[in-house]
């Protein structure tokens, strides 16, 4: 017997929301801070599958052995691969285990293992596609799952939530173990490729940040972005990420005002180009450094690592902020406790 879904199969997608909607026809689940994956298993044979619909499987052969020892024949499951390091979710940790070498992916596997947080049900131990059904008959379908199959250092059943309160509690409590919070449709099925039946709120975080360089835009009469840098406790600035939702107007005045501060040192520690970033598309492209007298303050969803992931929006110019304020140190706050101890707050 064959399964009804195999991959490549394009997870259900969530569209970006700057509120929760509410309603009987909501439920709420946490949004971590991971990787997307289907995991597919037939017989002895498990496949692990990104977003993209490309393979995982020969990088997480710890998640590979846990579905091996469920006691089932088949099952396609959806959820989240998360890698913690000193009780903190790690982004970067996680994406270096996409390692090309299968003897370094089995070190890693050892040294930095990762957890499956499942959220789904697509095809149950029966080989039933319930694709279709409403994701309320699904999550009940996957309860019952979890309570016959899941078991201690297997995959993690994801807590899901009919109160929107309860949701925003979550957010306020999780400091940075969560992304965010997903809402999604209850009544409807799982919706493949698709951006209808689910919505995300994402973690939004703000930090005041040097202005350590530049880069010009295409035409070269104006500001492309400006390159954002926090001080370490050794005052050296590293390089953090960039911003550059510039009106086309705002570009070639702040292009006079910066060429008045050009020049060394810029960044003396990690540099534009050092560590590549995966959503960081033009990292490799020239910079000009500035003198660190300006101060911004800007909106993040993530800090991965030392660097800012994901889209950073210019809020405002700190003028009063003297550069020297400018740490790592309110970033790096970290929250009391595991990020997987979040399990027990949402069960509590």
């Amino acid at each position: 017997m064959r399964l009804p879904i195999e991959p490549p199969y394009l997870p259900m997608e969530m569209a970006e929301t700057d509120r929760l909607p509410f309603g009987p026809q909501w439920v709420y689940e946490p949004k971590w801070d991971g990787l997307r994956c289907l995991a597919f298993r037939d017989g002895p044979e498990v496949h692990l599958q990104s977003k993209a619909g490309q393979p995982f499987t020969r990088y997480f052969p710890e998640i590979v052995e846990q579905l091996r020892r469920l006691r089932l024949a088949r099952v396609v499951l959806d959820g989240e691969l998360l890698v913690e390091v000193h009780g903190r979710l790690s982004y970067d940790a996680l994406v270096a285990r996409i390692h090309p070498a299968r003897s370094r992916a089995l070190v890693l596997a050892r040294e930095v293992p990762a957890r499956y947080v499942v959220f789904d049900l697509l095809v149950d131990d029966e080989g039933r596609d319930l694709s279709a059904l409403p994701l309320r008959v699904r999550r009940e379908e996957l309860e019952r799952f979890a309570a016959r199959f899941f078991g201690a250092g297997g995959p993690l059943l994801s807590p899901q939530s009919t109160s929107r309160a309860e949701a925003i509690e979550w957010y306020a409590r999780a400091h940075d173990a969560l992304d965010g919070i997903v809402a999604k449709r209850a009544d409807l099925p799982y919706a493949s490729g698709a951006r209808a039946a689910a919505m995300k709120l994402r973690r939004l975080r703000s930090a005041d940040c040097v202005v350590g360089g530049y880069r010009l835009n295409a035409e070269r009469n104006g500001v492309g972005a400006l390159l954002l840098g926090l001080y370490d406790g050794a005052g050296r600035l590293h390089y953090v990420g960039y911003t550059s939702g510039f009106k086309t107007r705002e570009r070639s005045p702040l292009l006079k005002r910066l060429r008045e501060i050009e020049g060394p040192p810029g960044f003396d520690g990690t540099r534009p180009g050092d560590v590549r970033v995966l959503d960081e598309r033009d990292y490799e492209e020239a910079w000009l450094p500035l003198e660190p007298r300006l101060v911004v303050e800007v909106h993040f969803h993530h800090l991965a690592g030392d660097r800012f992931r994901g889209a950073v929006k210019l809020l405002r110019w700190r003028p009063d902020k003297s550069p020297r304020q400018c740490t790592f140190e309110p970033l790096r706050a970290a929250s009391a406790g595991s990020a997987l101890d979040m399990f027990s707050t949402f069960s509590s």
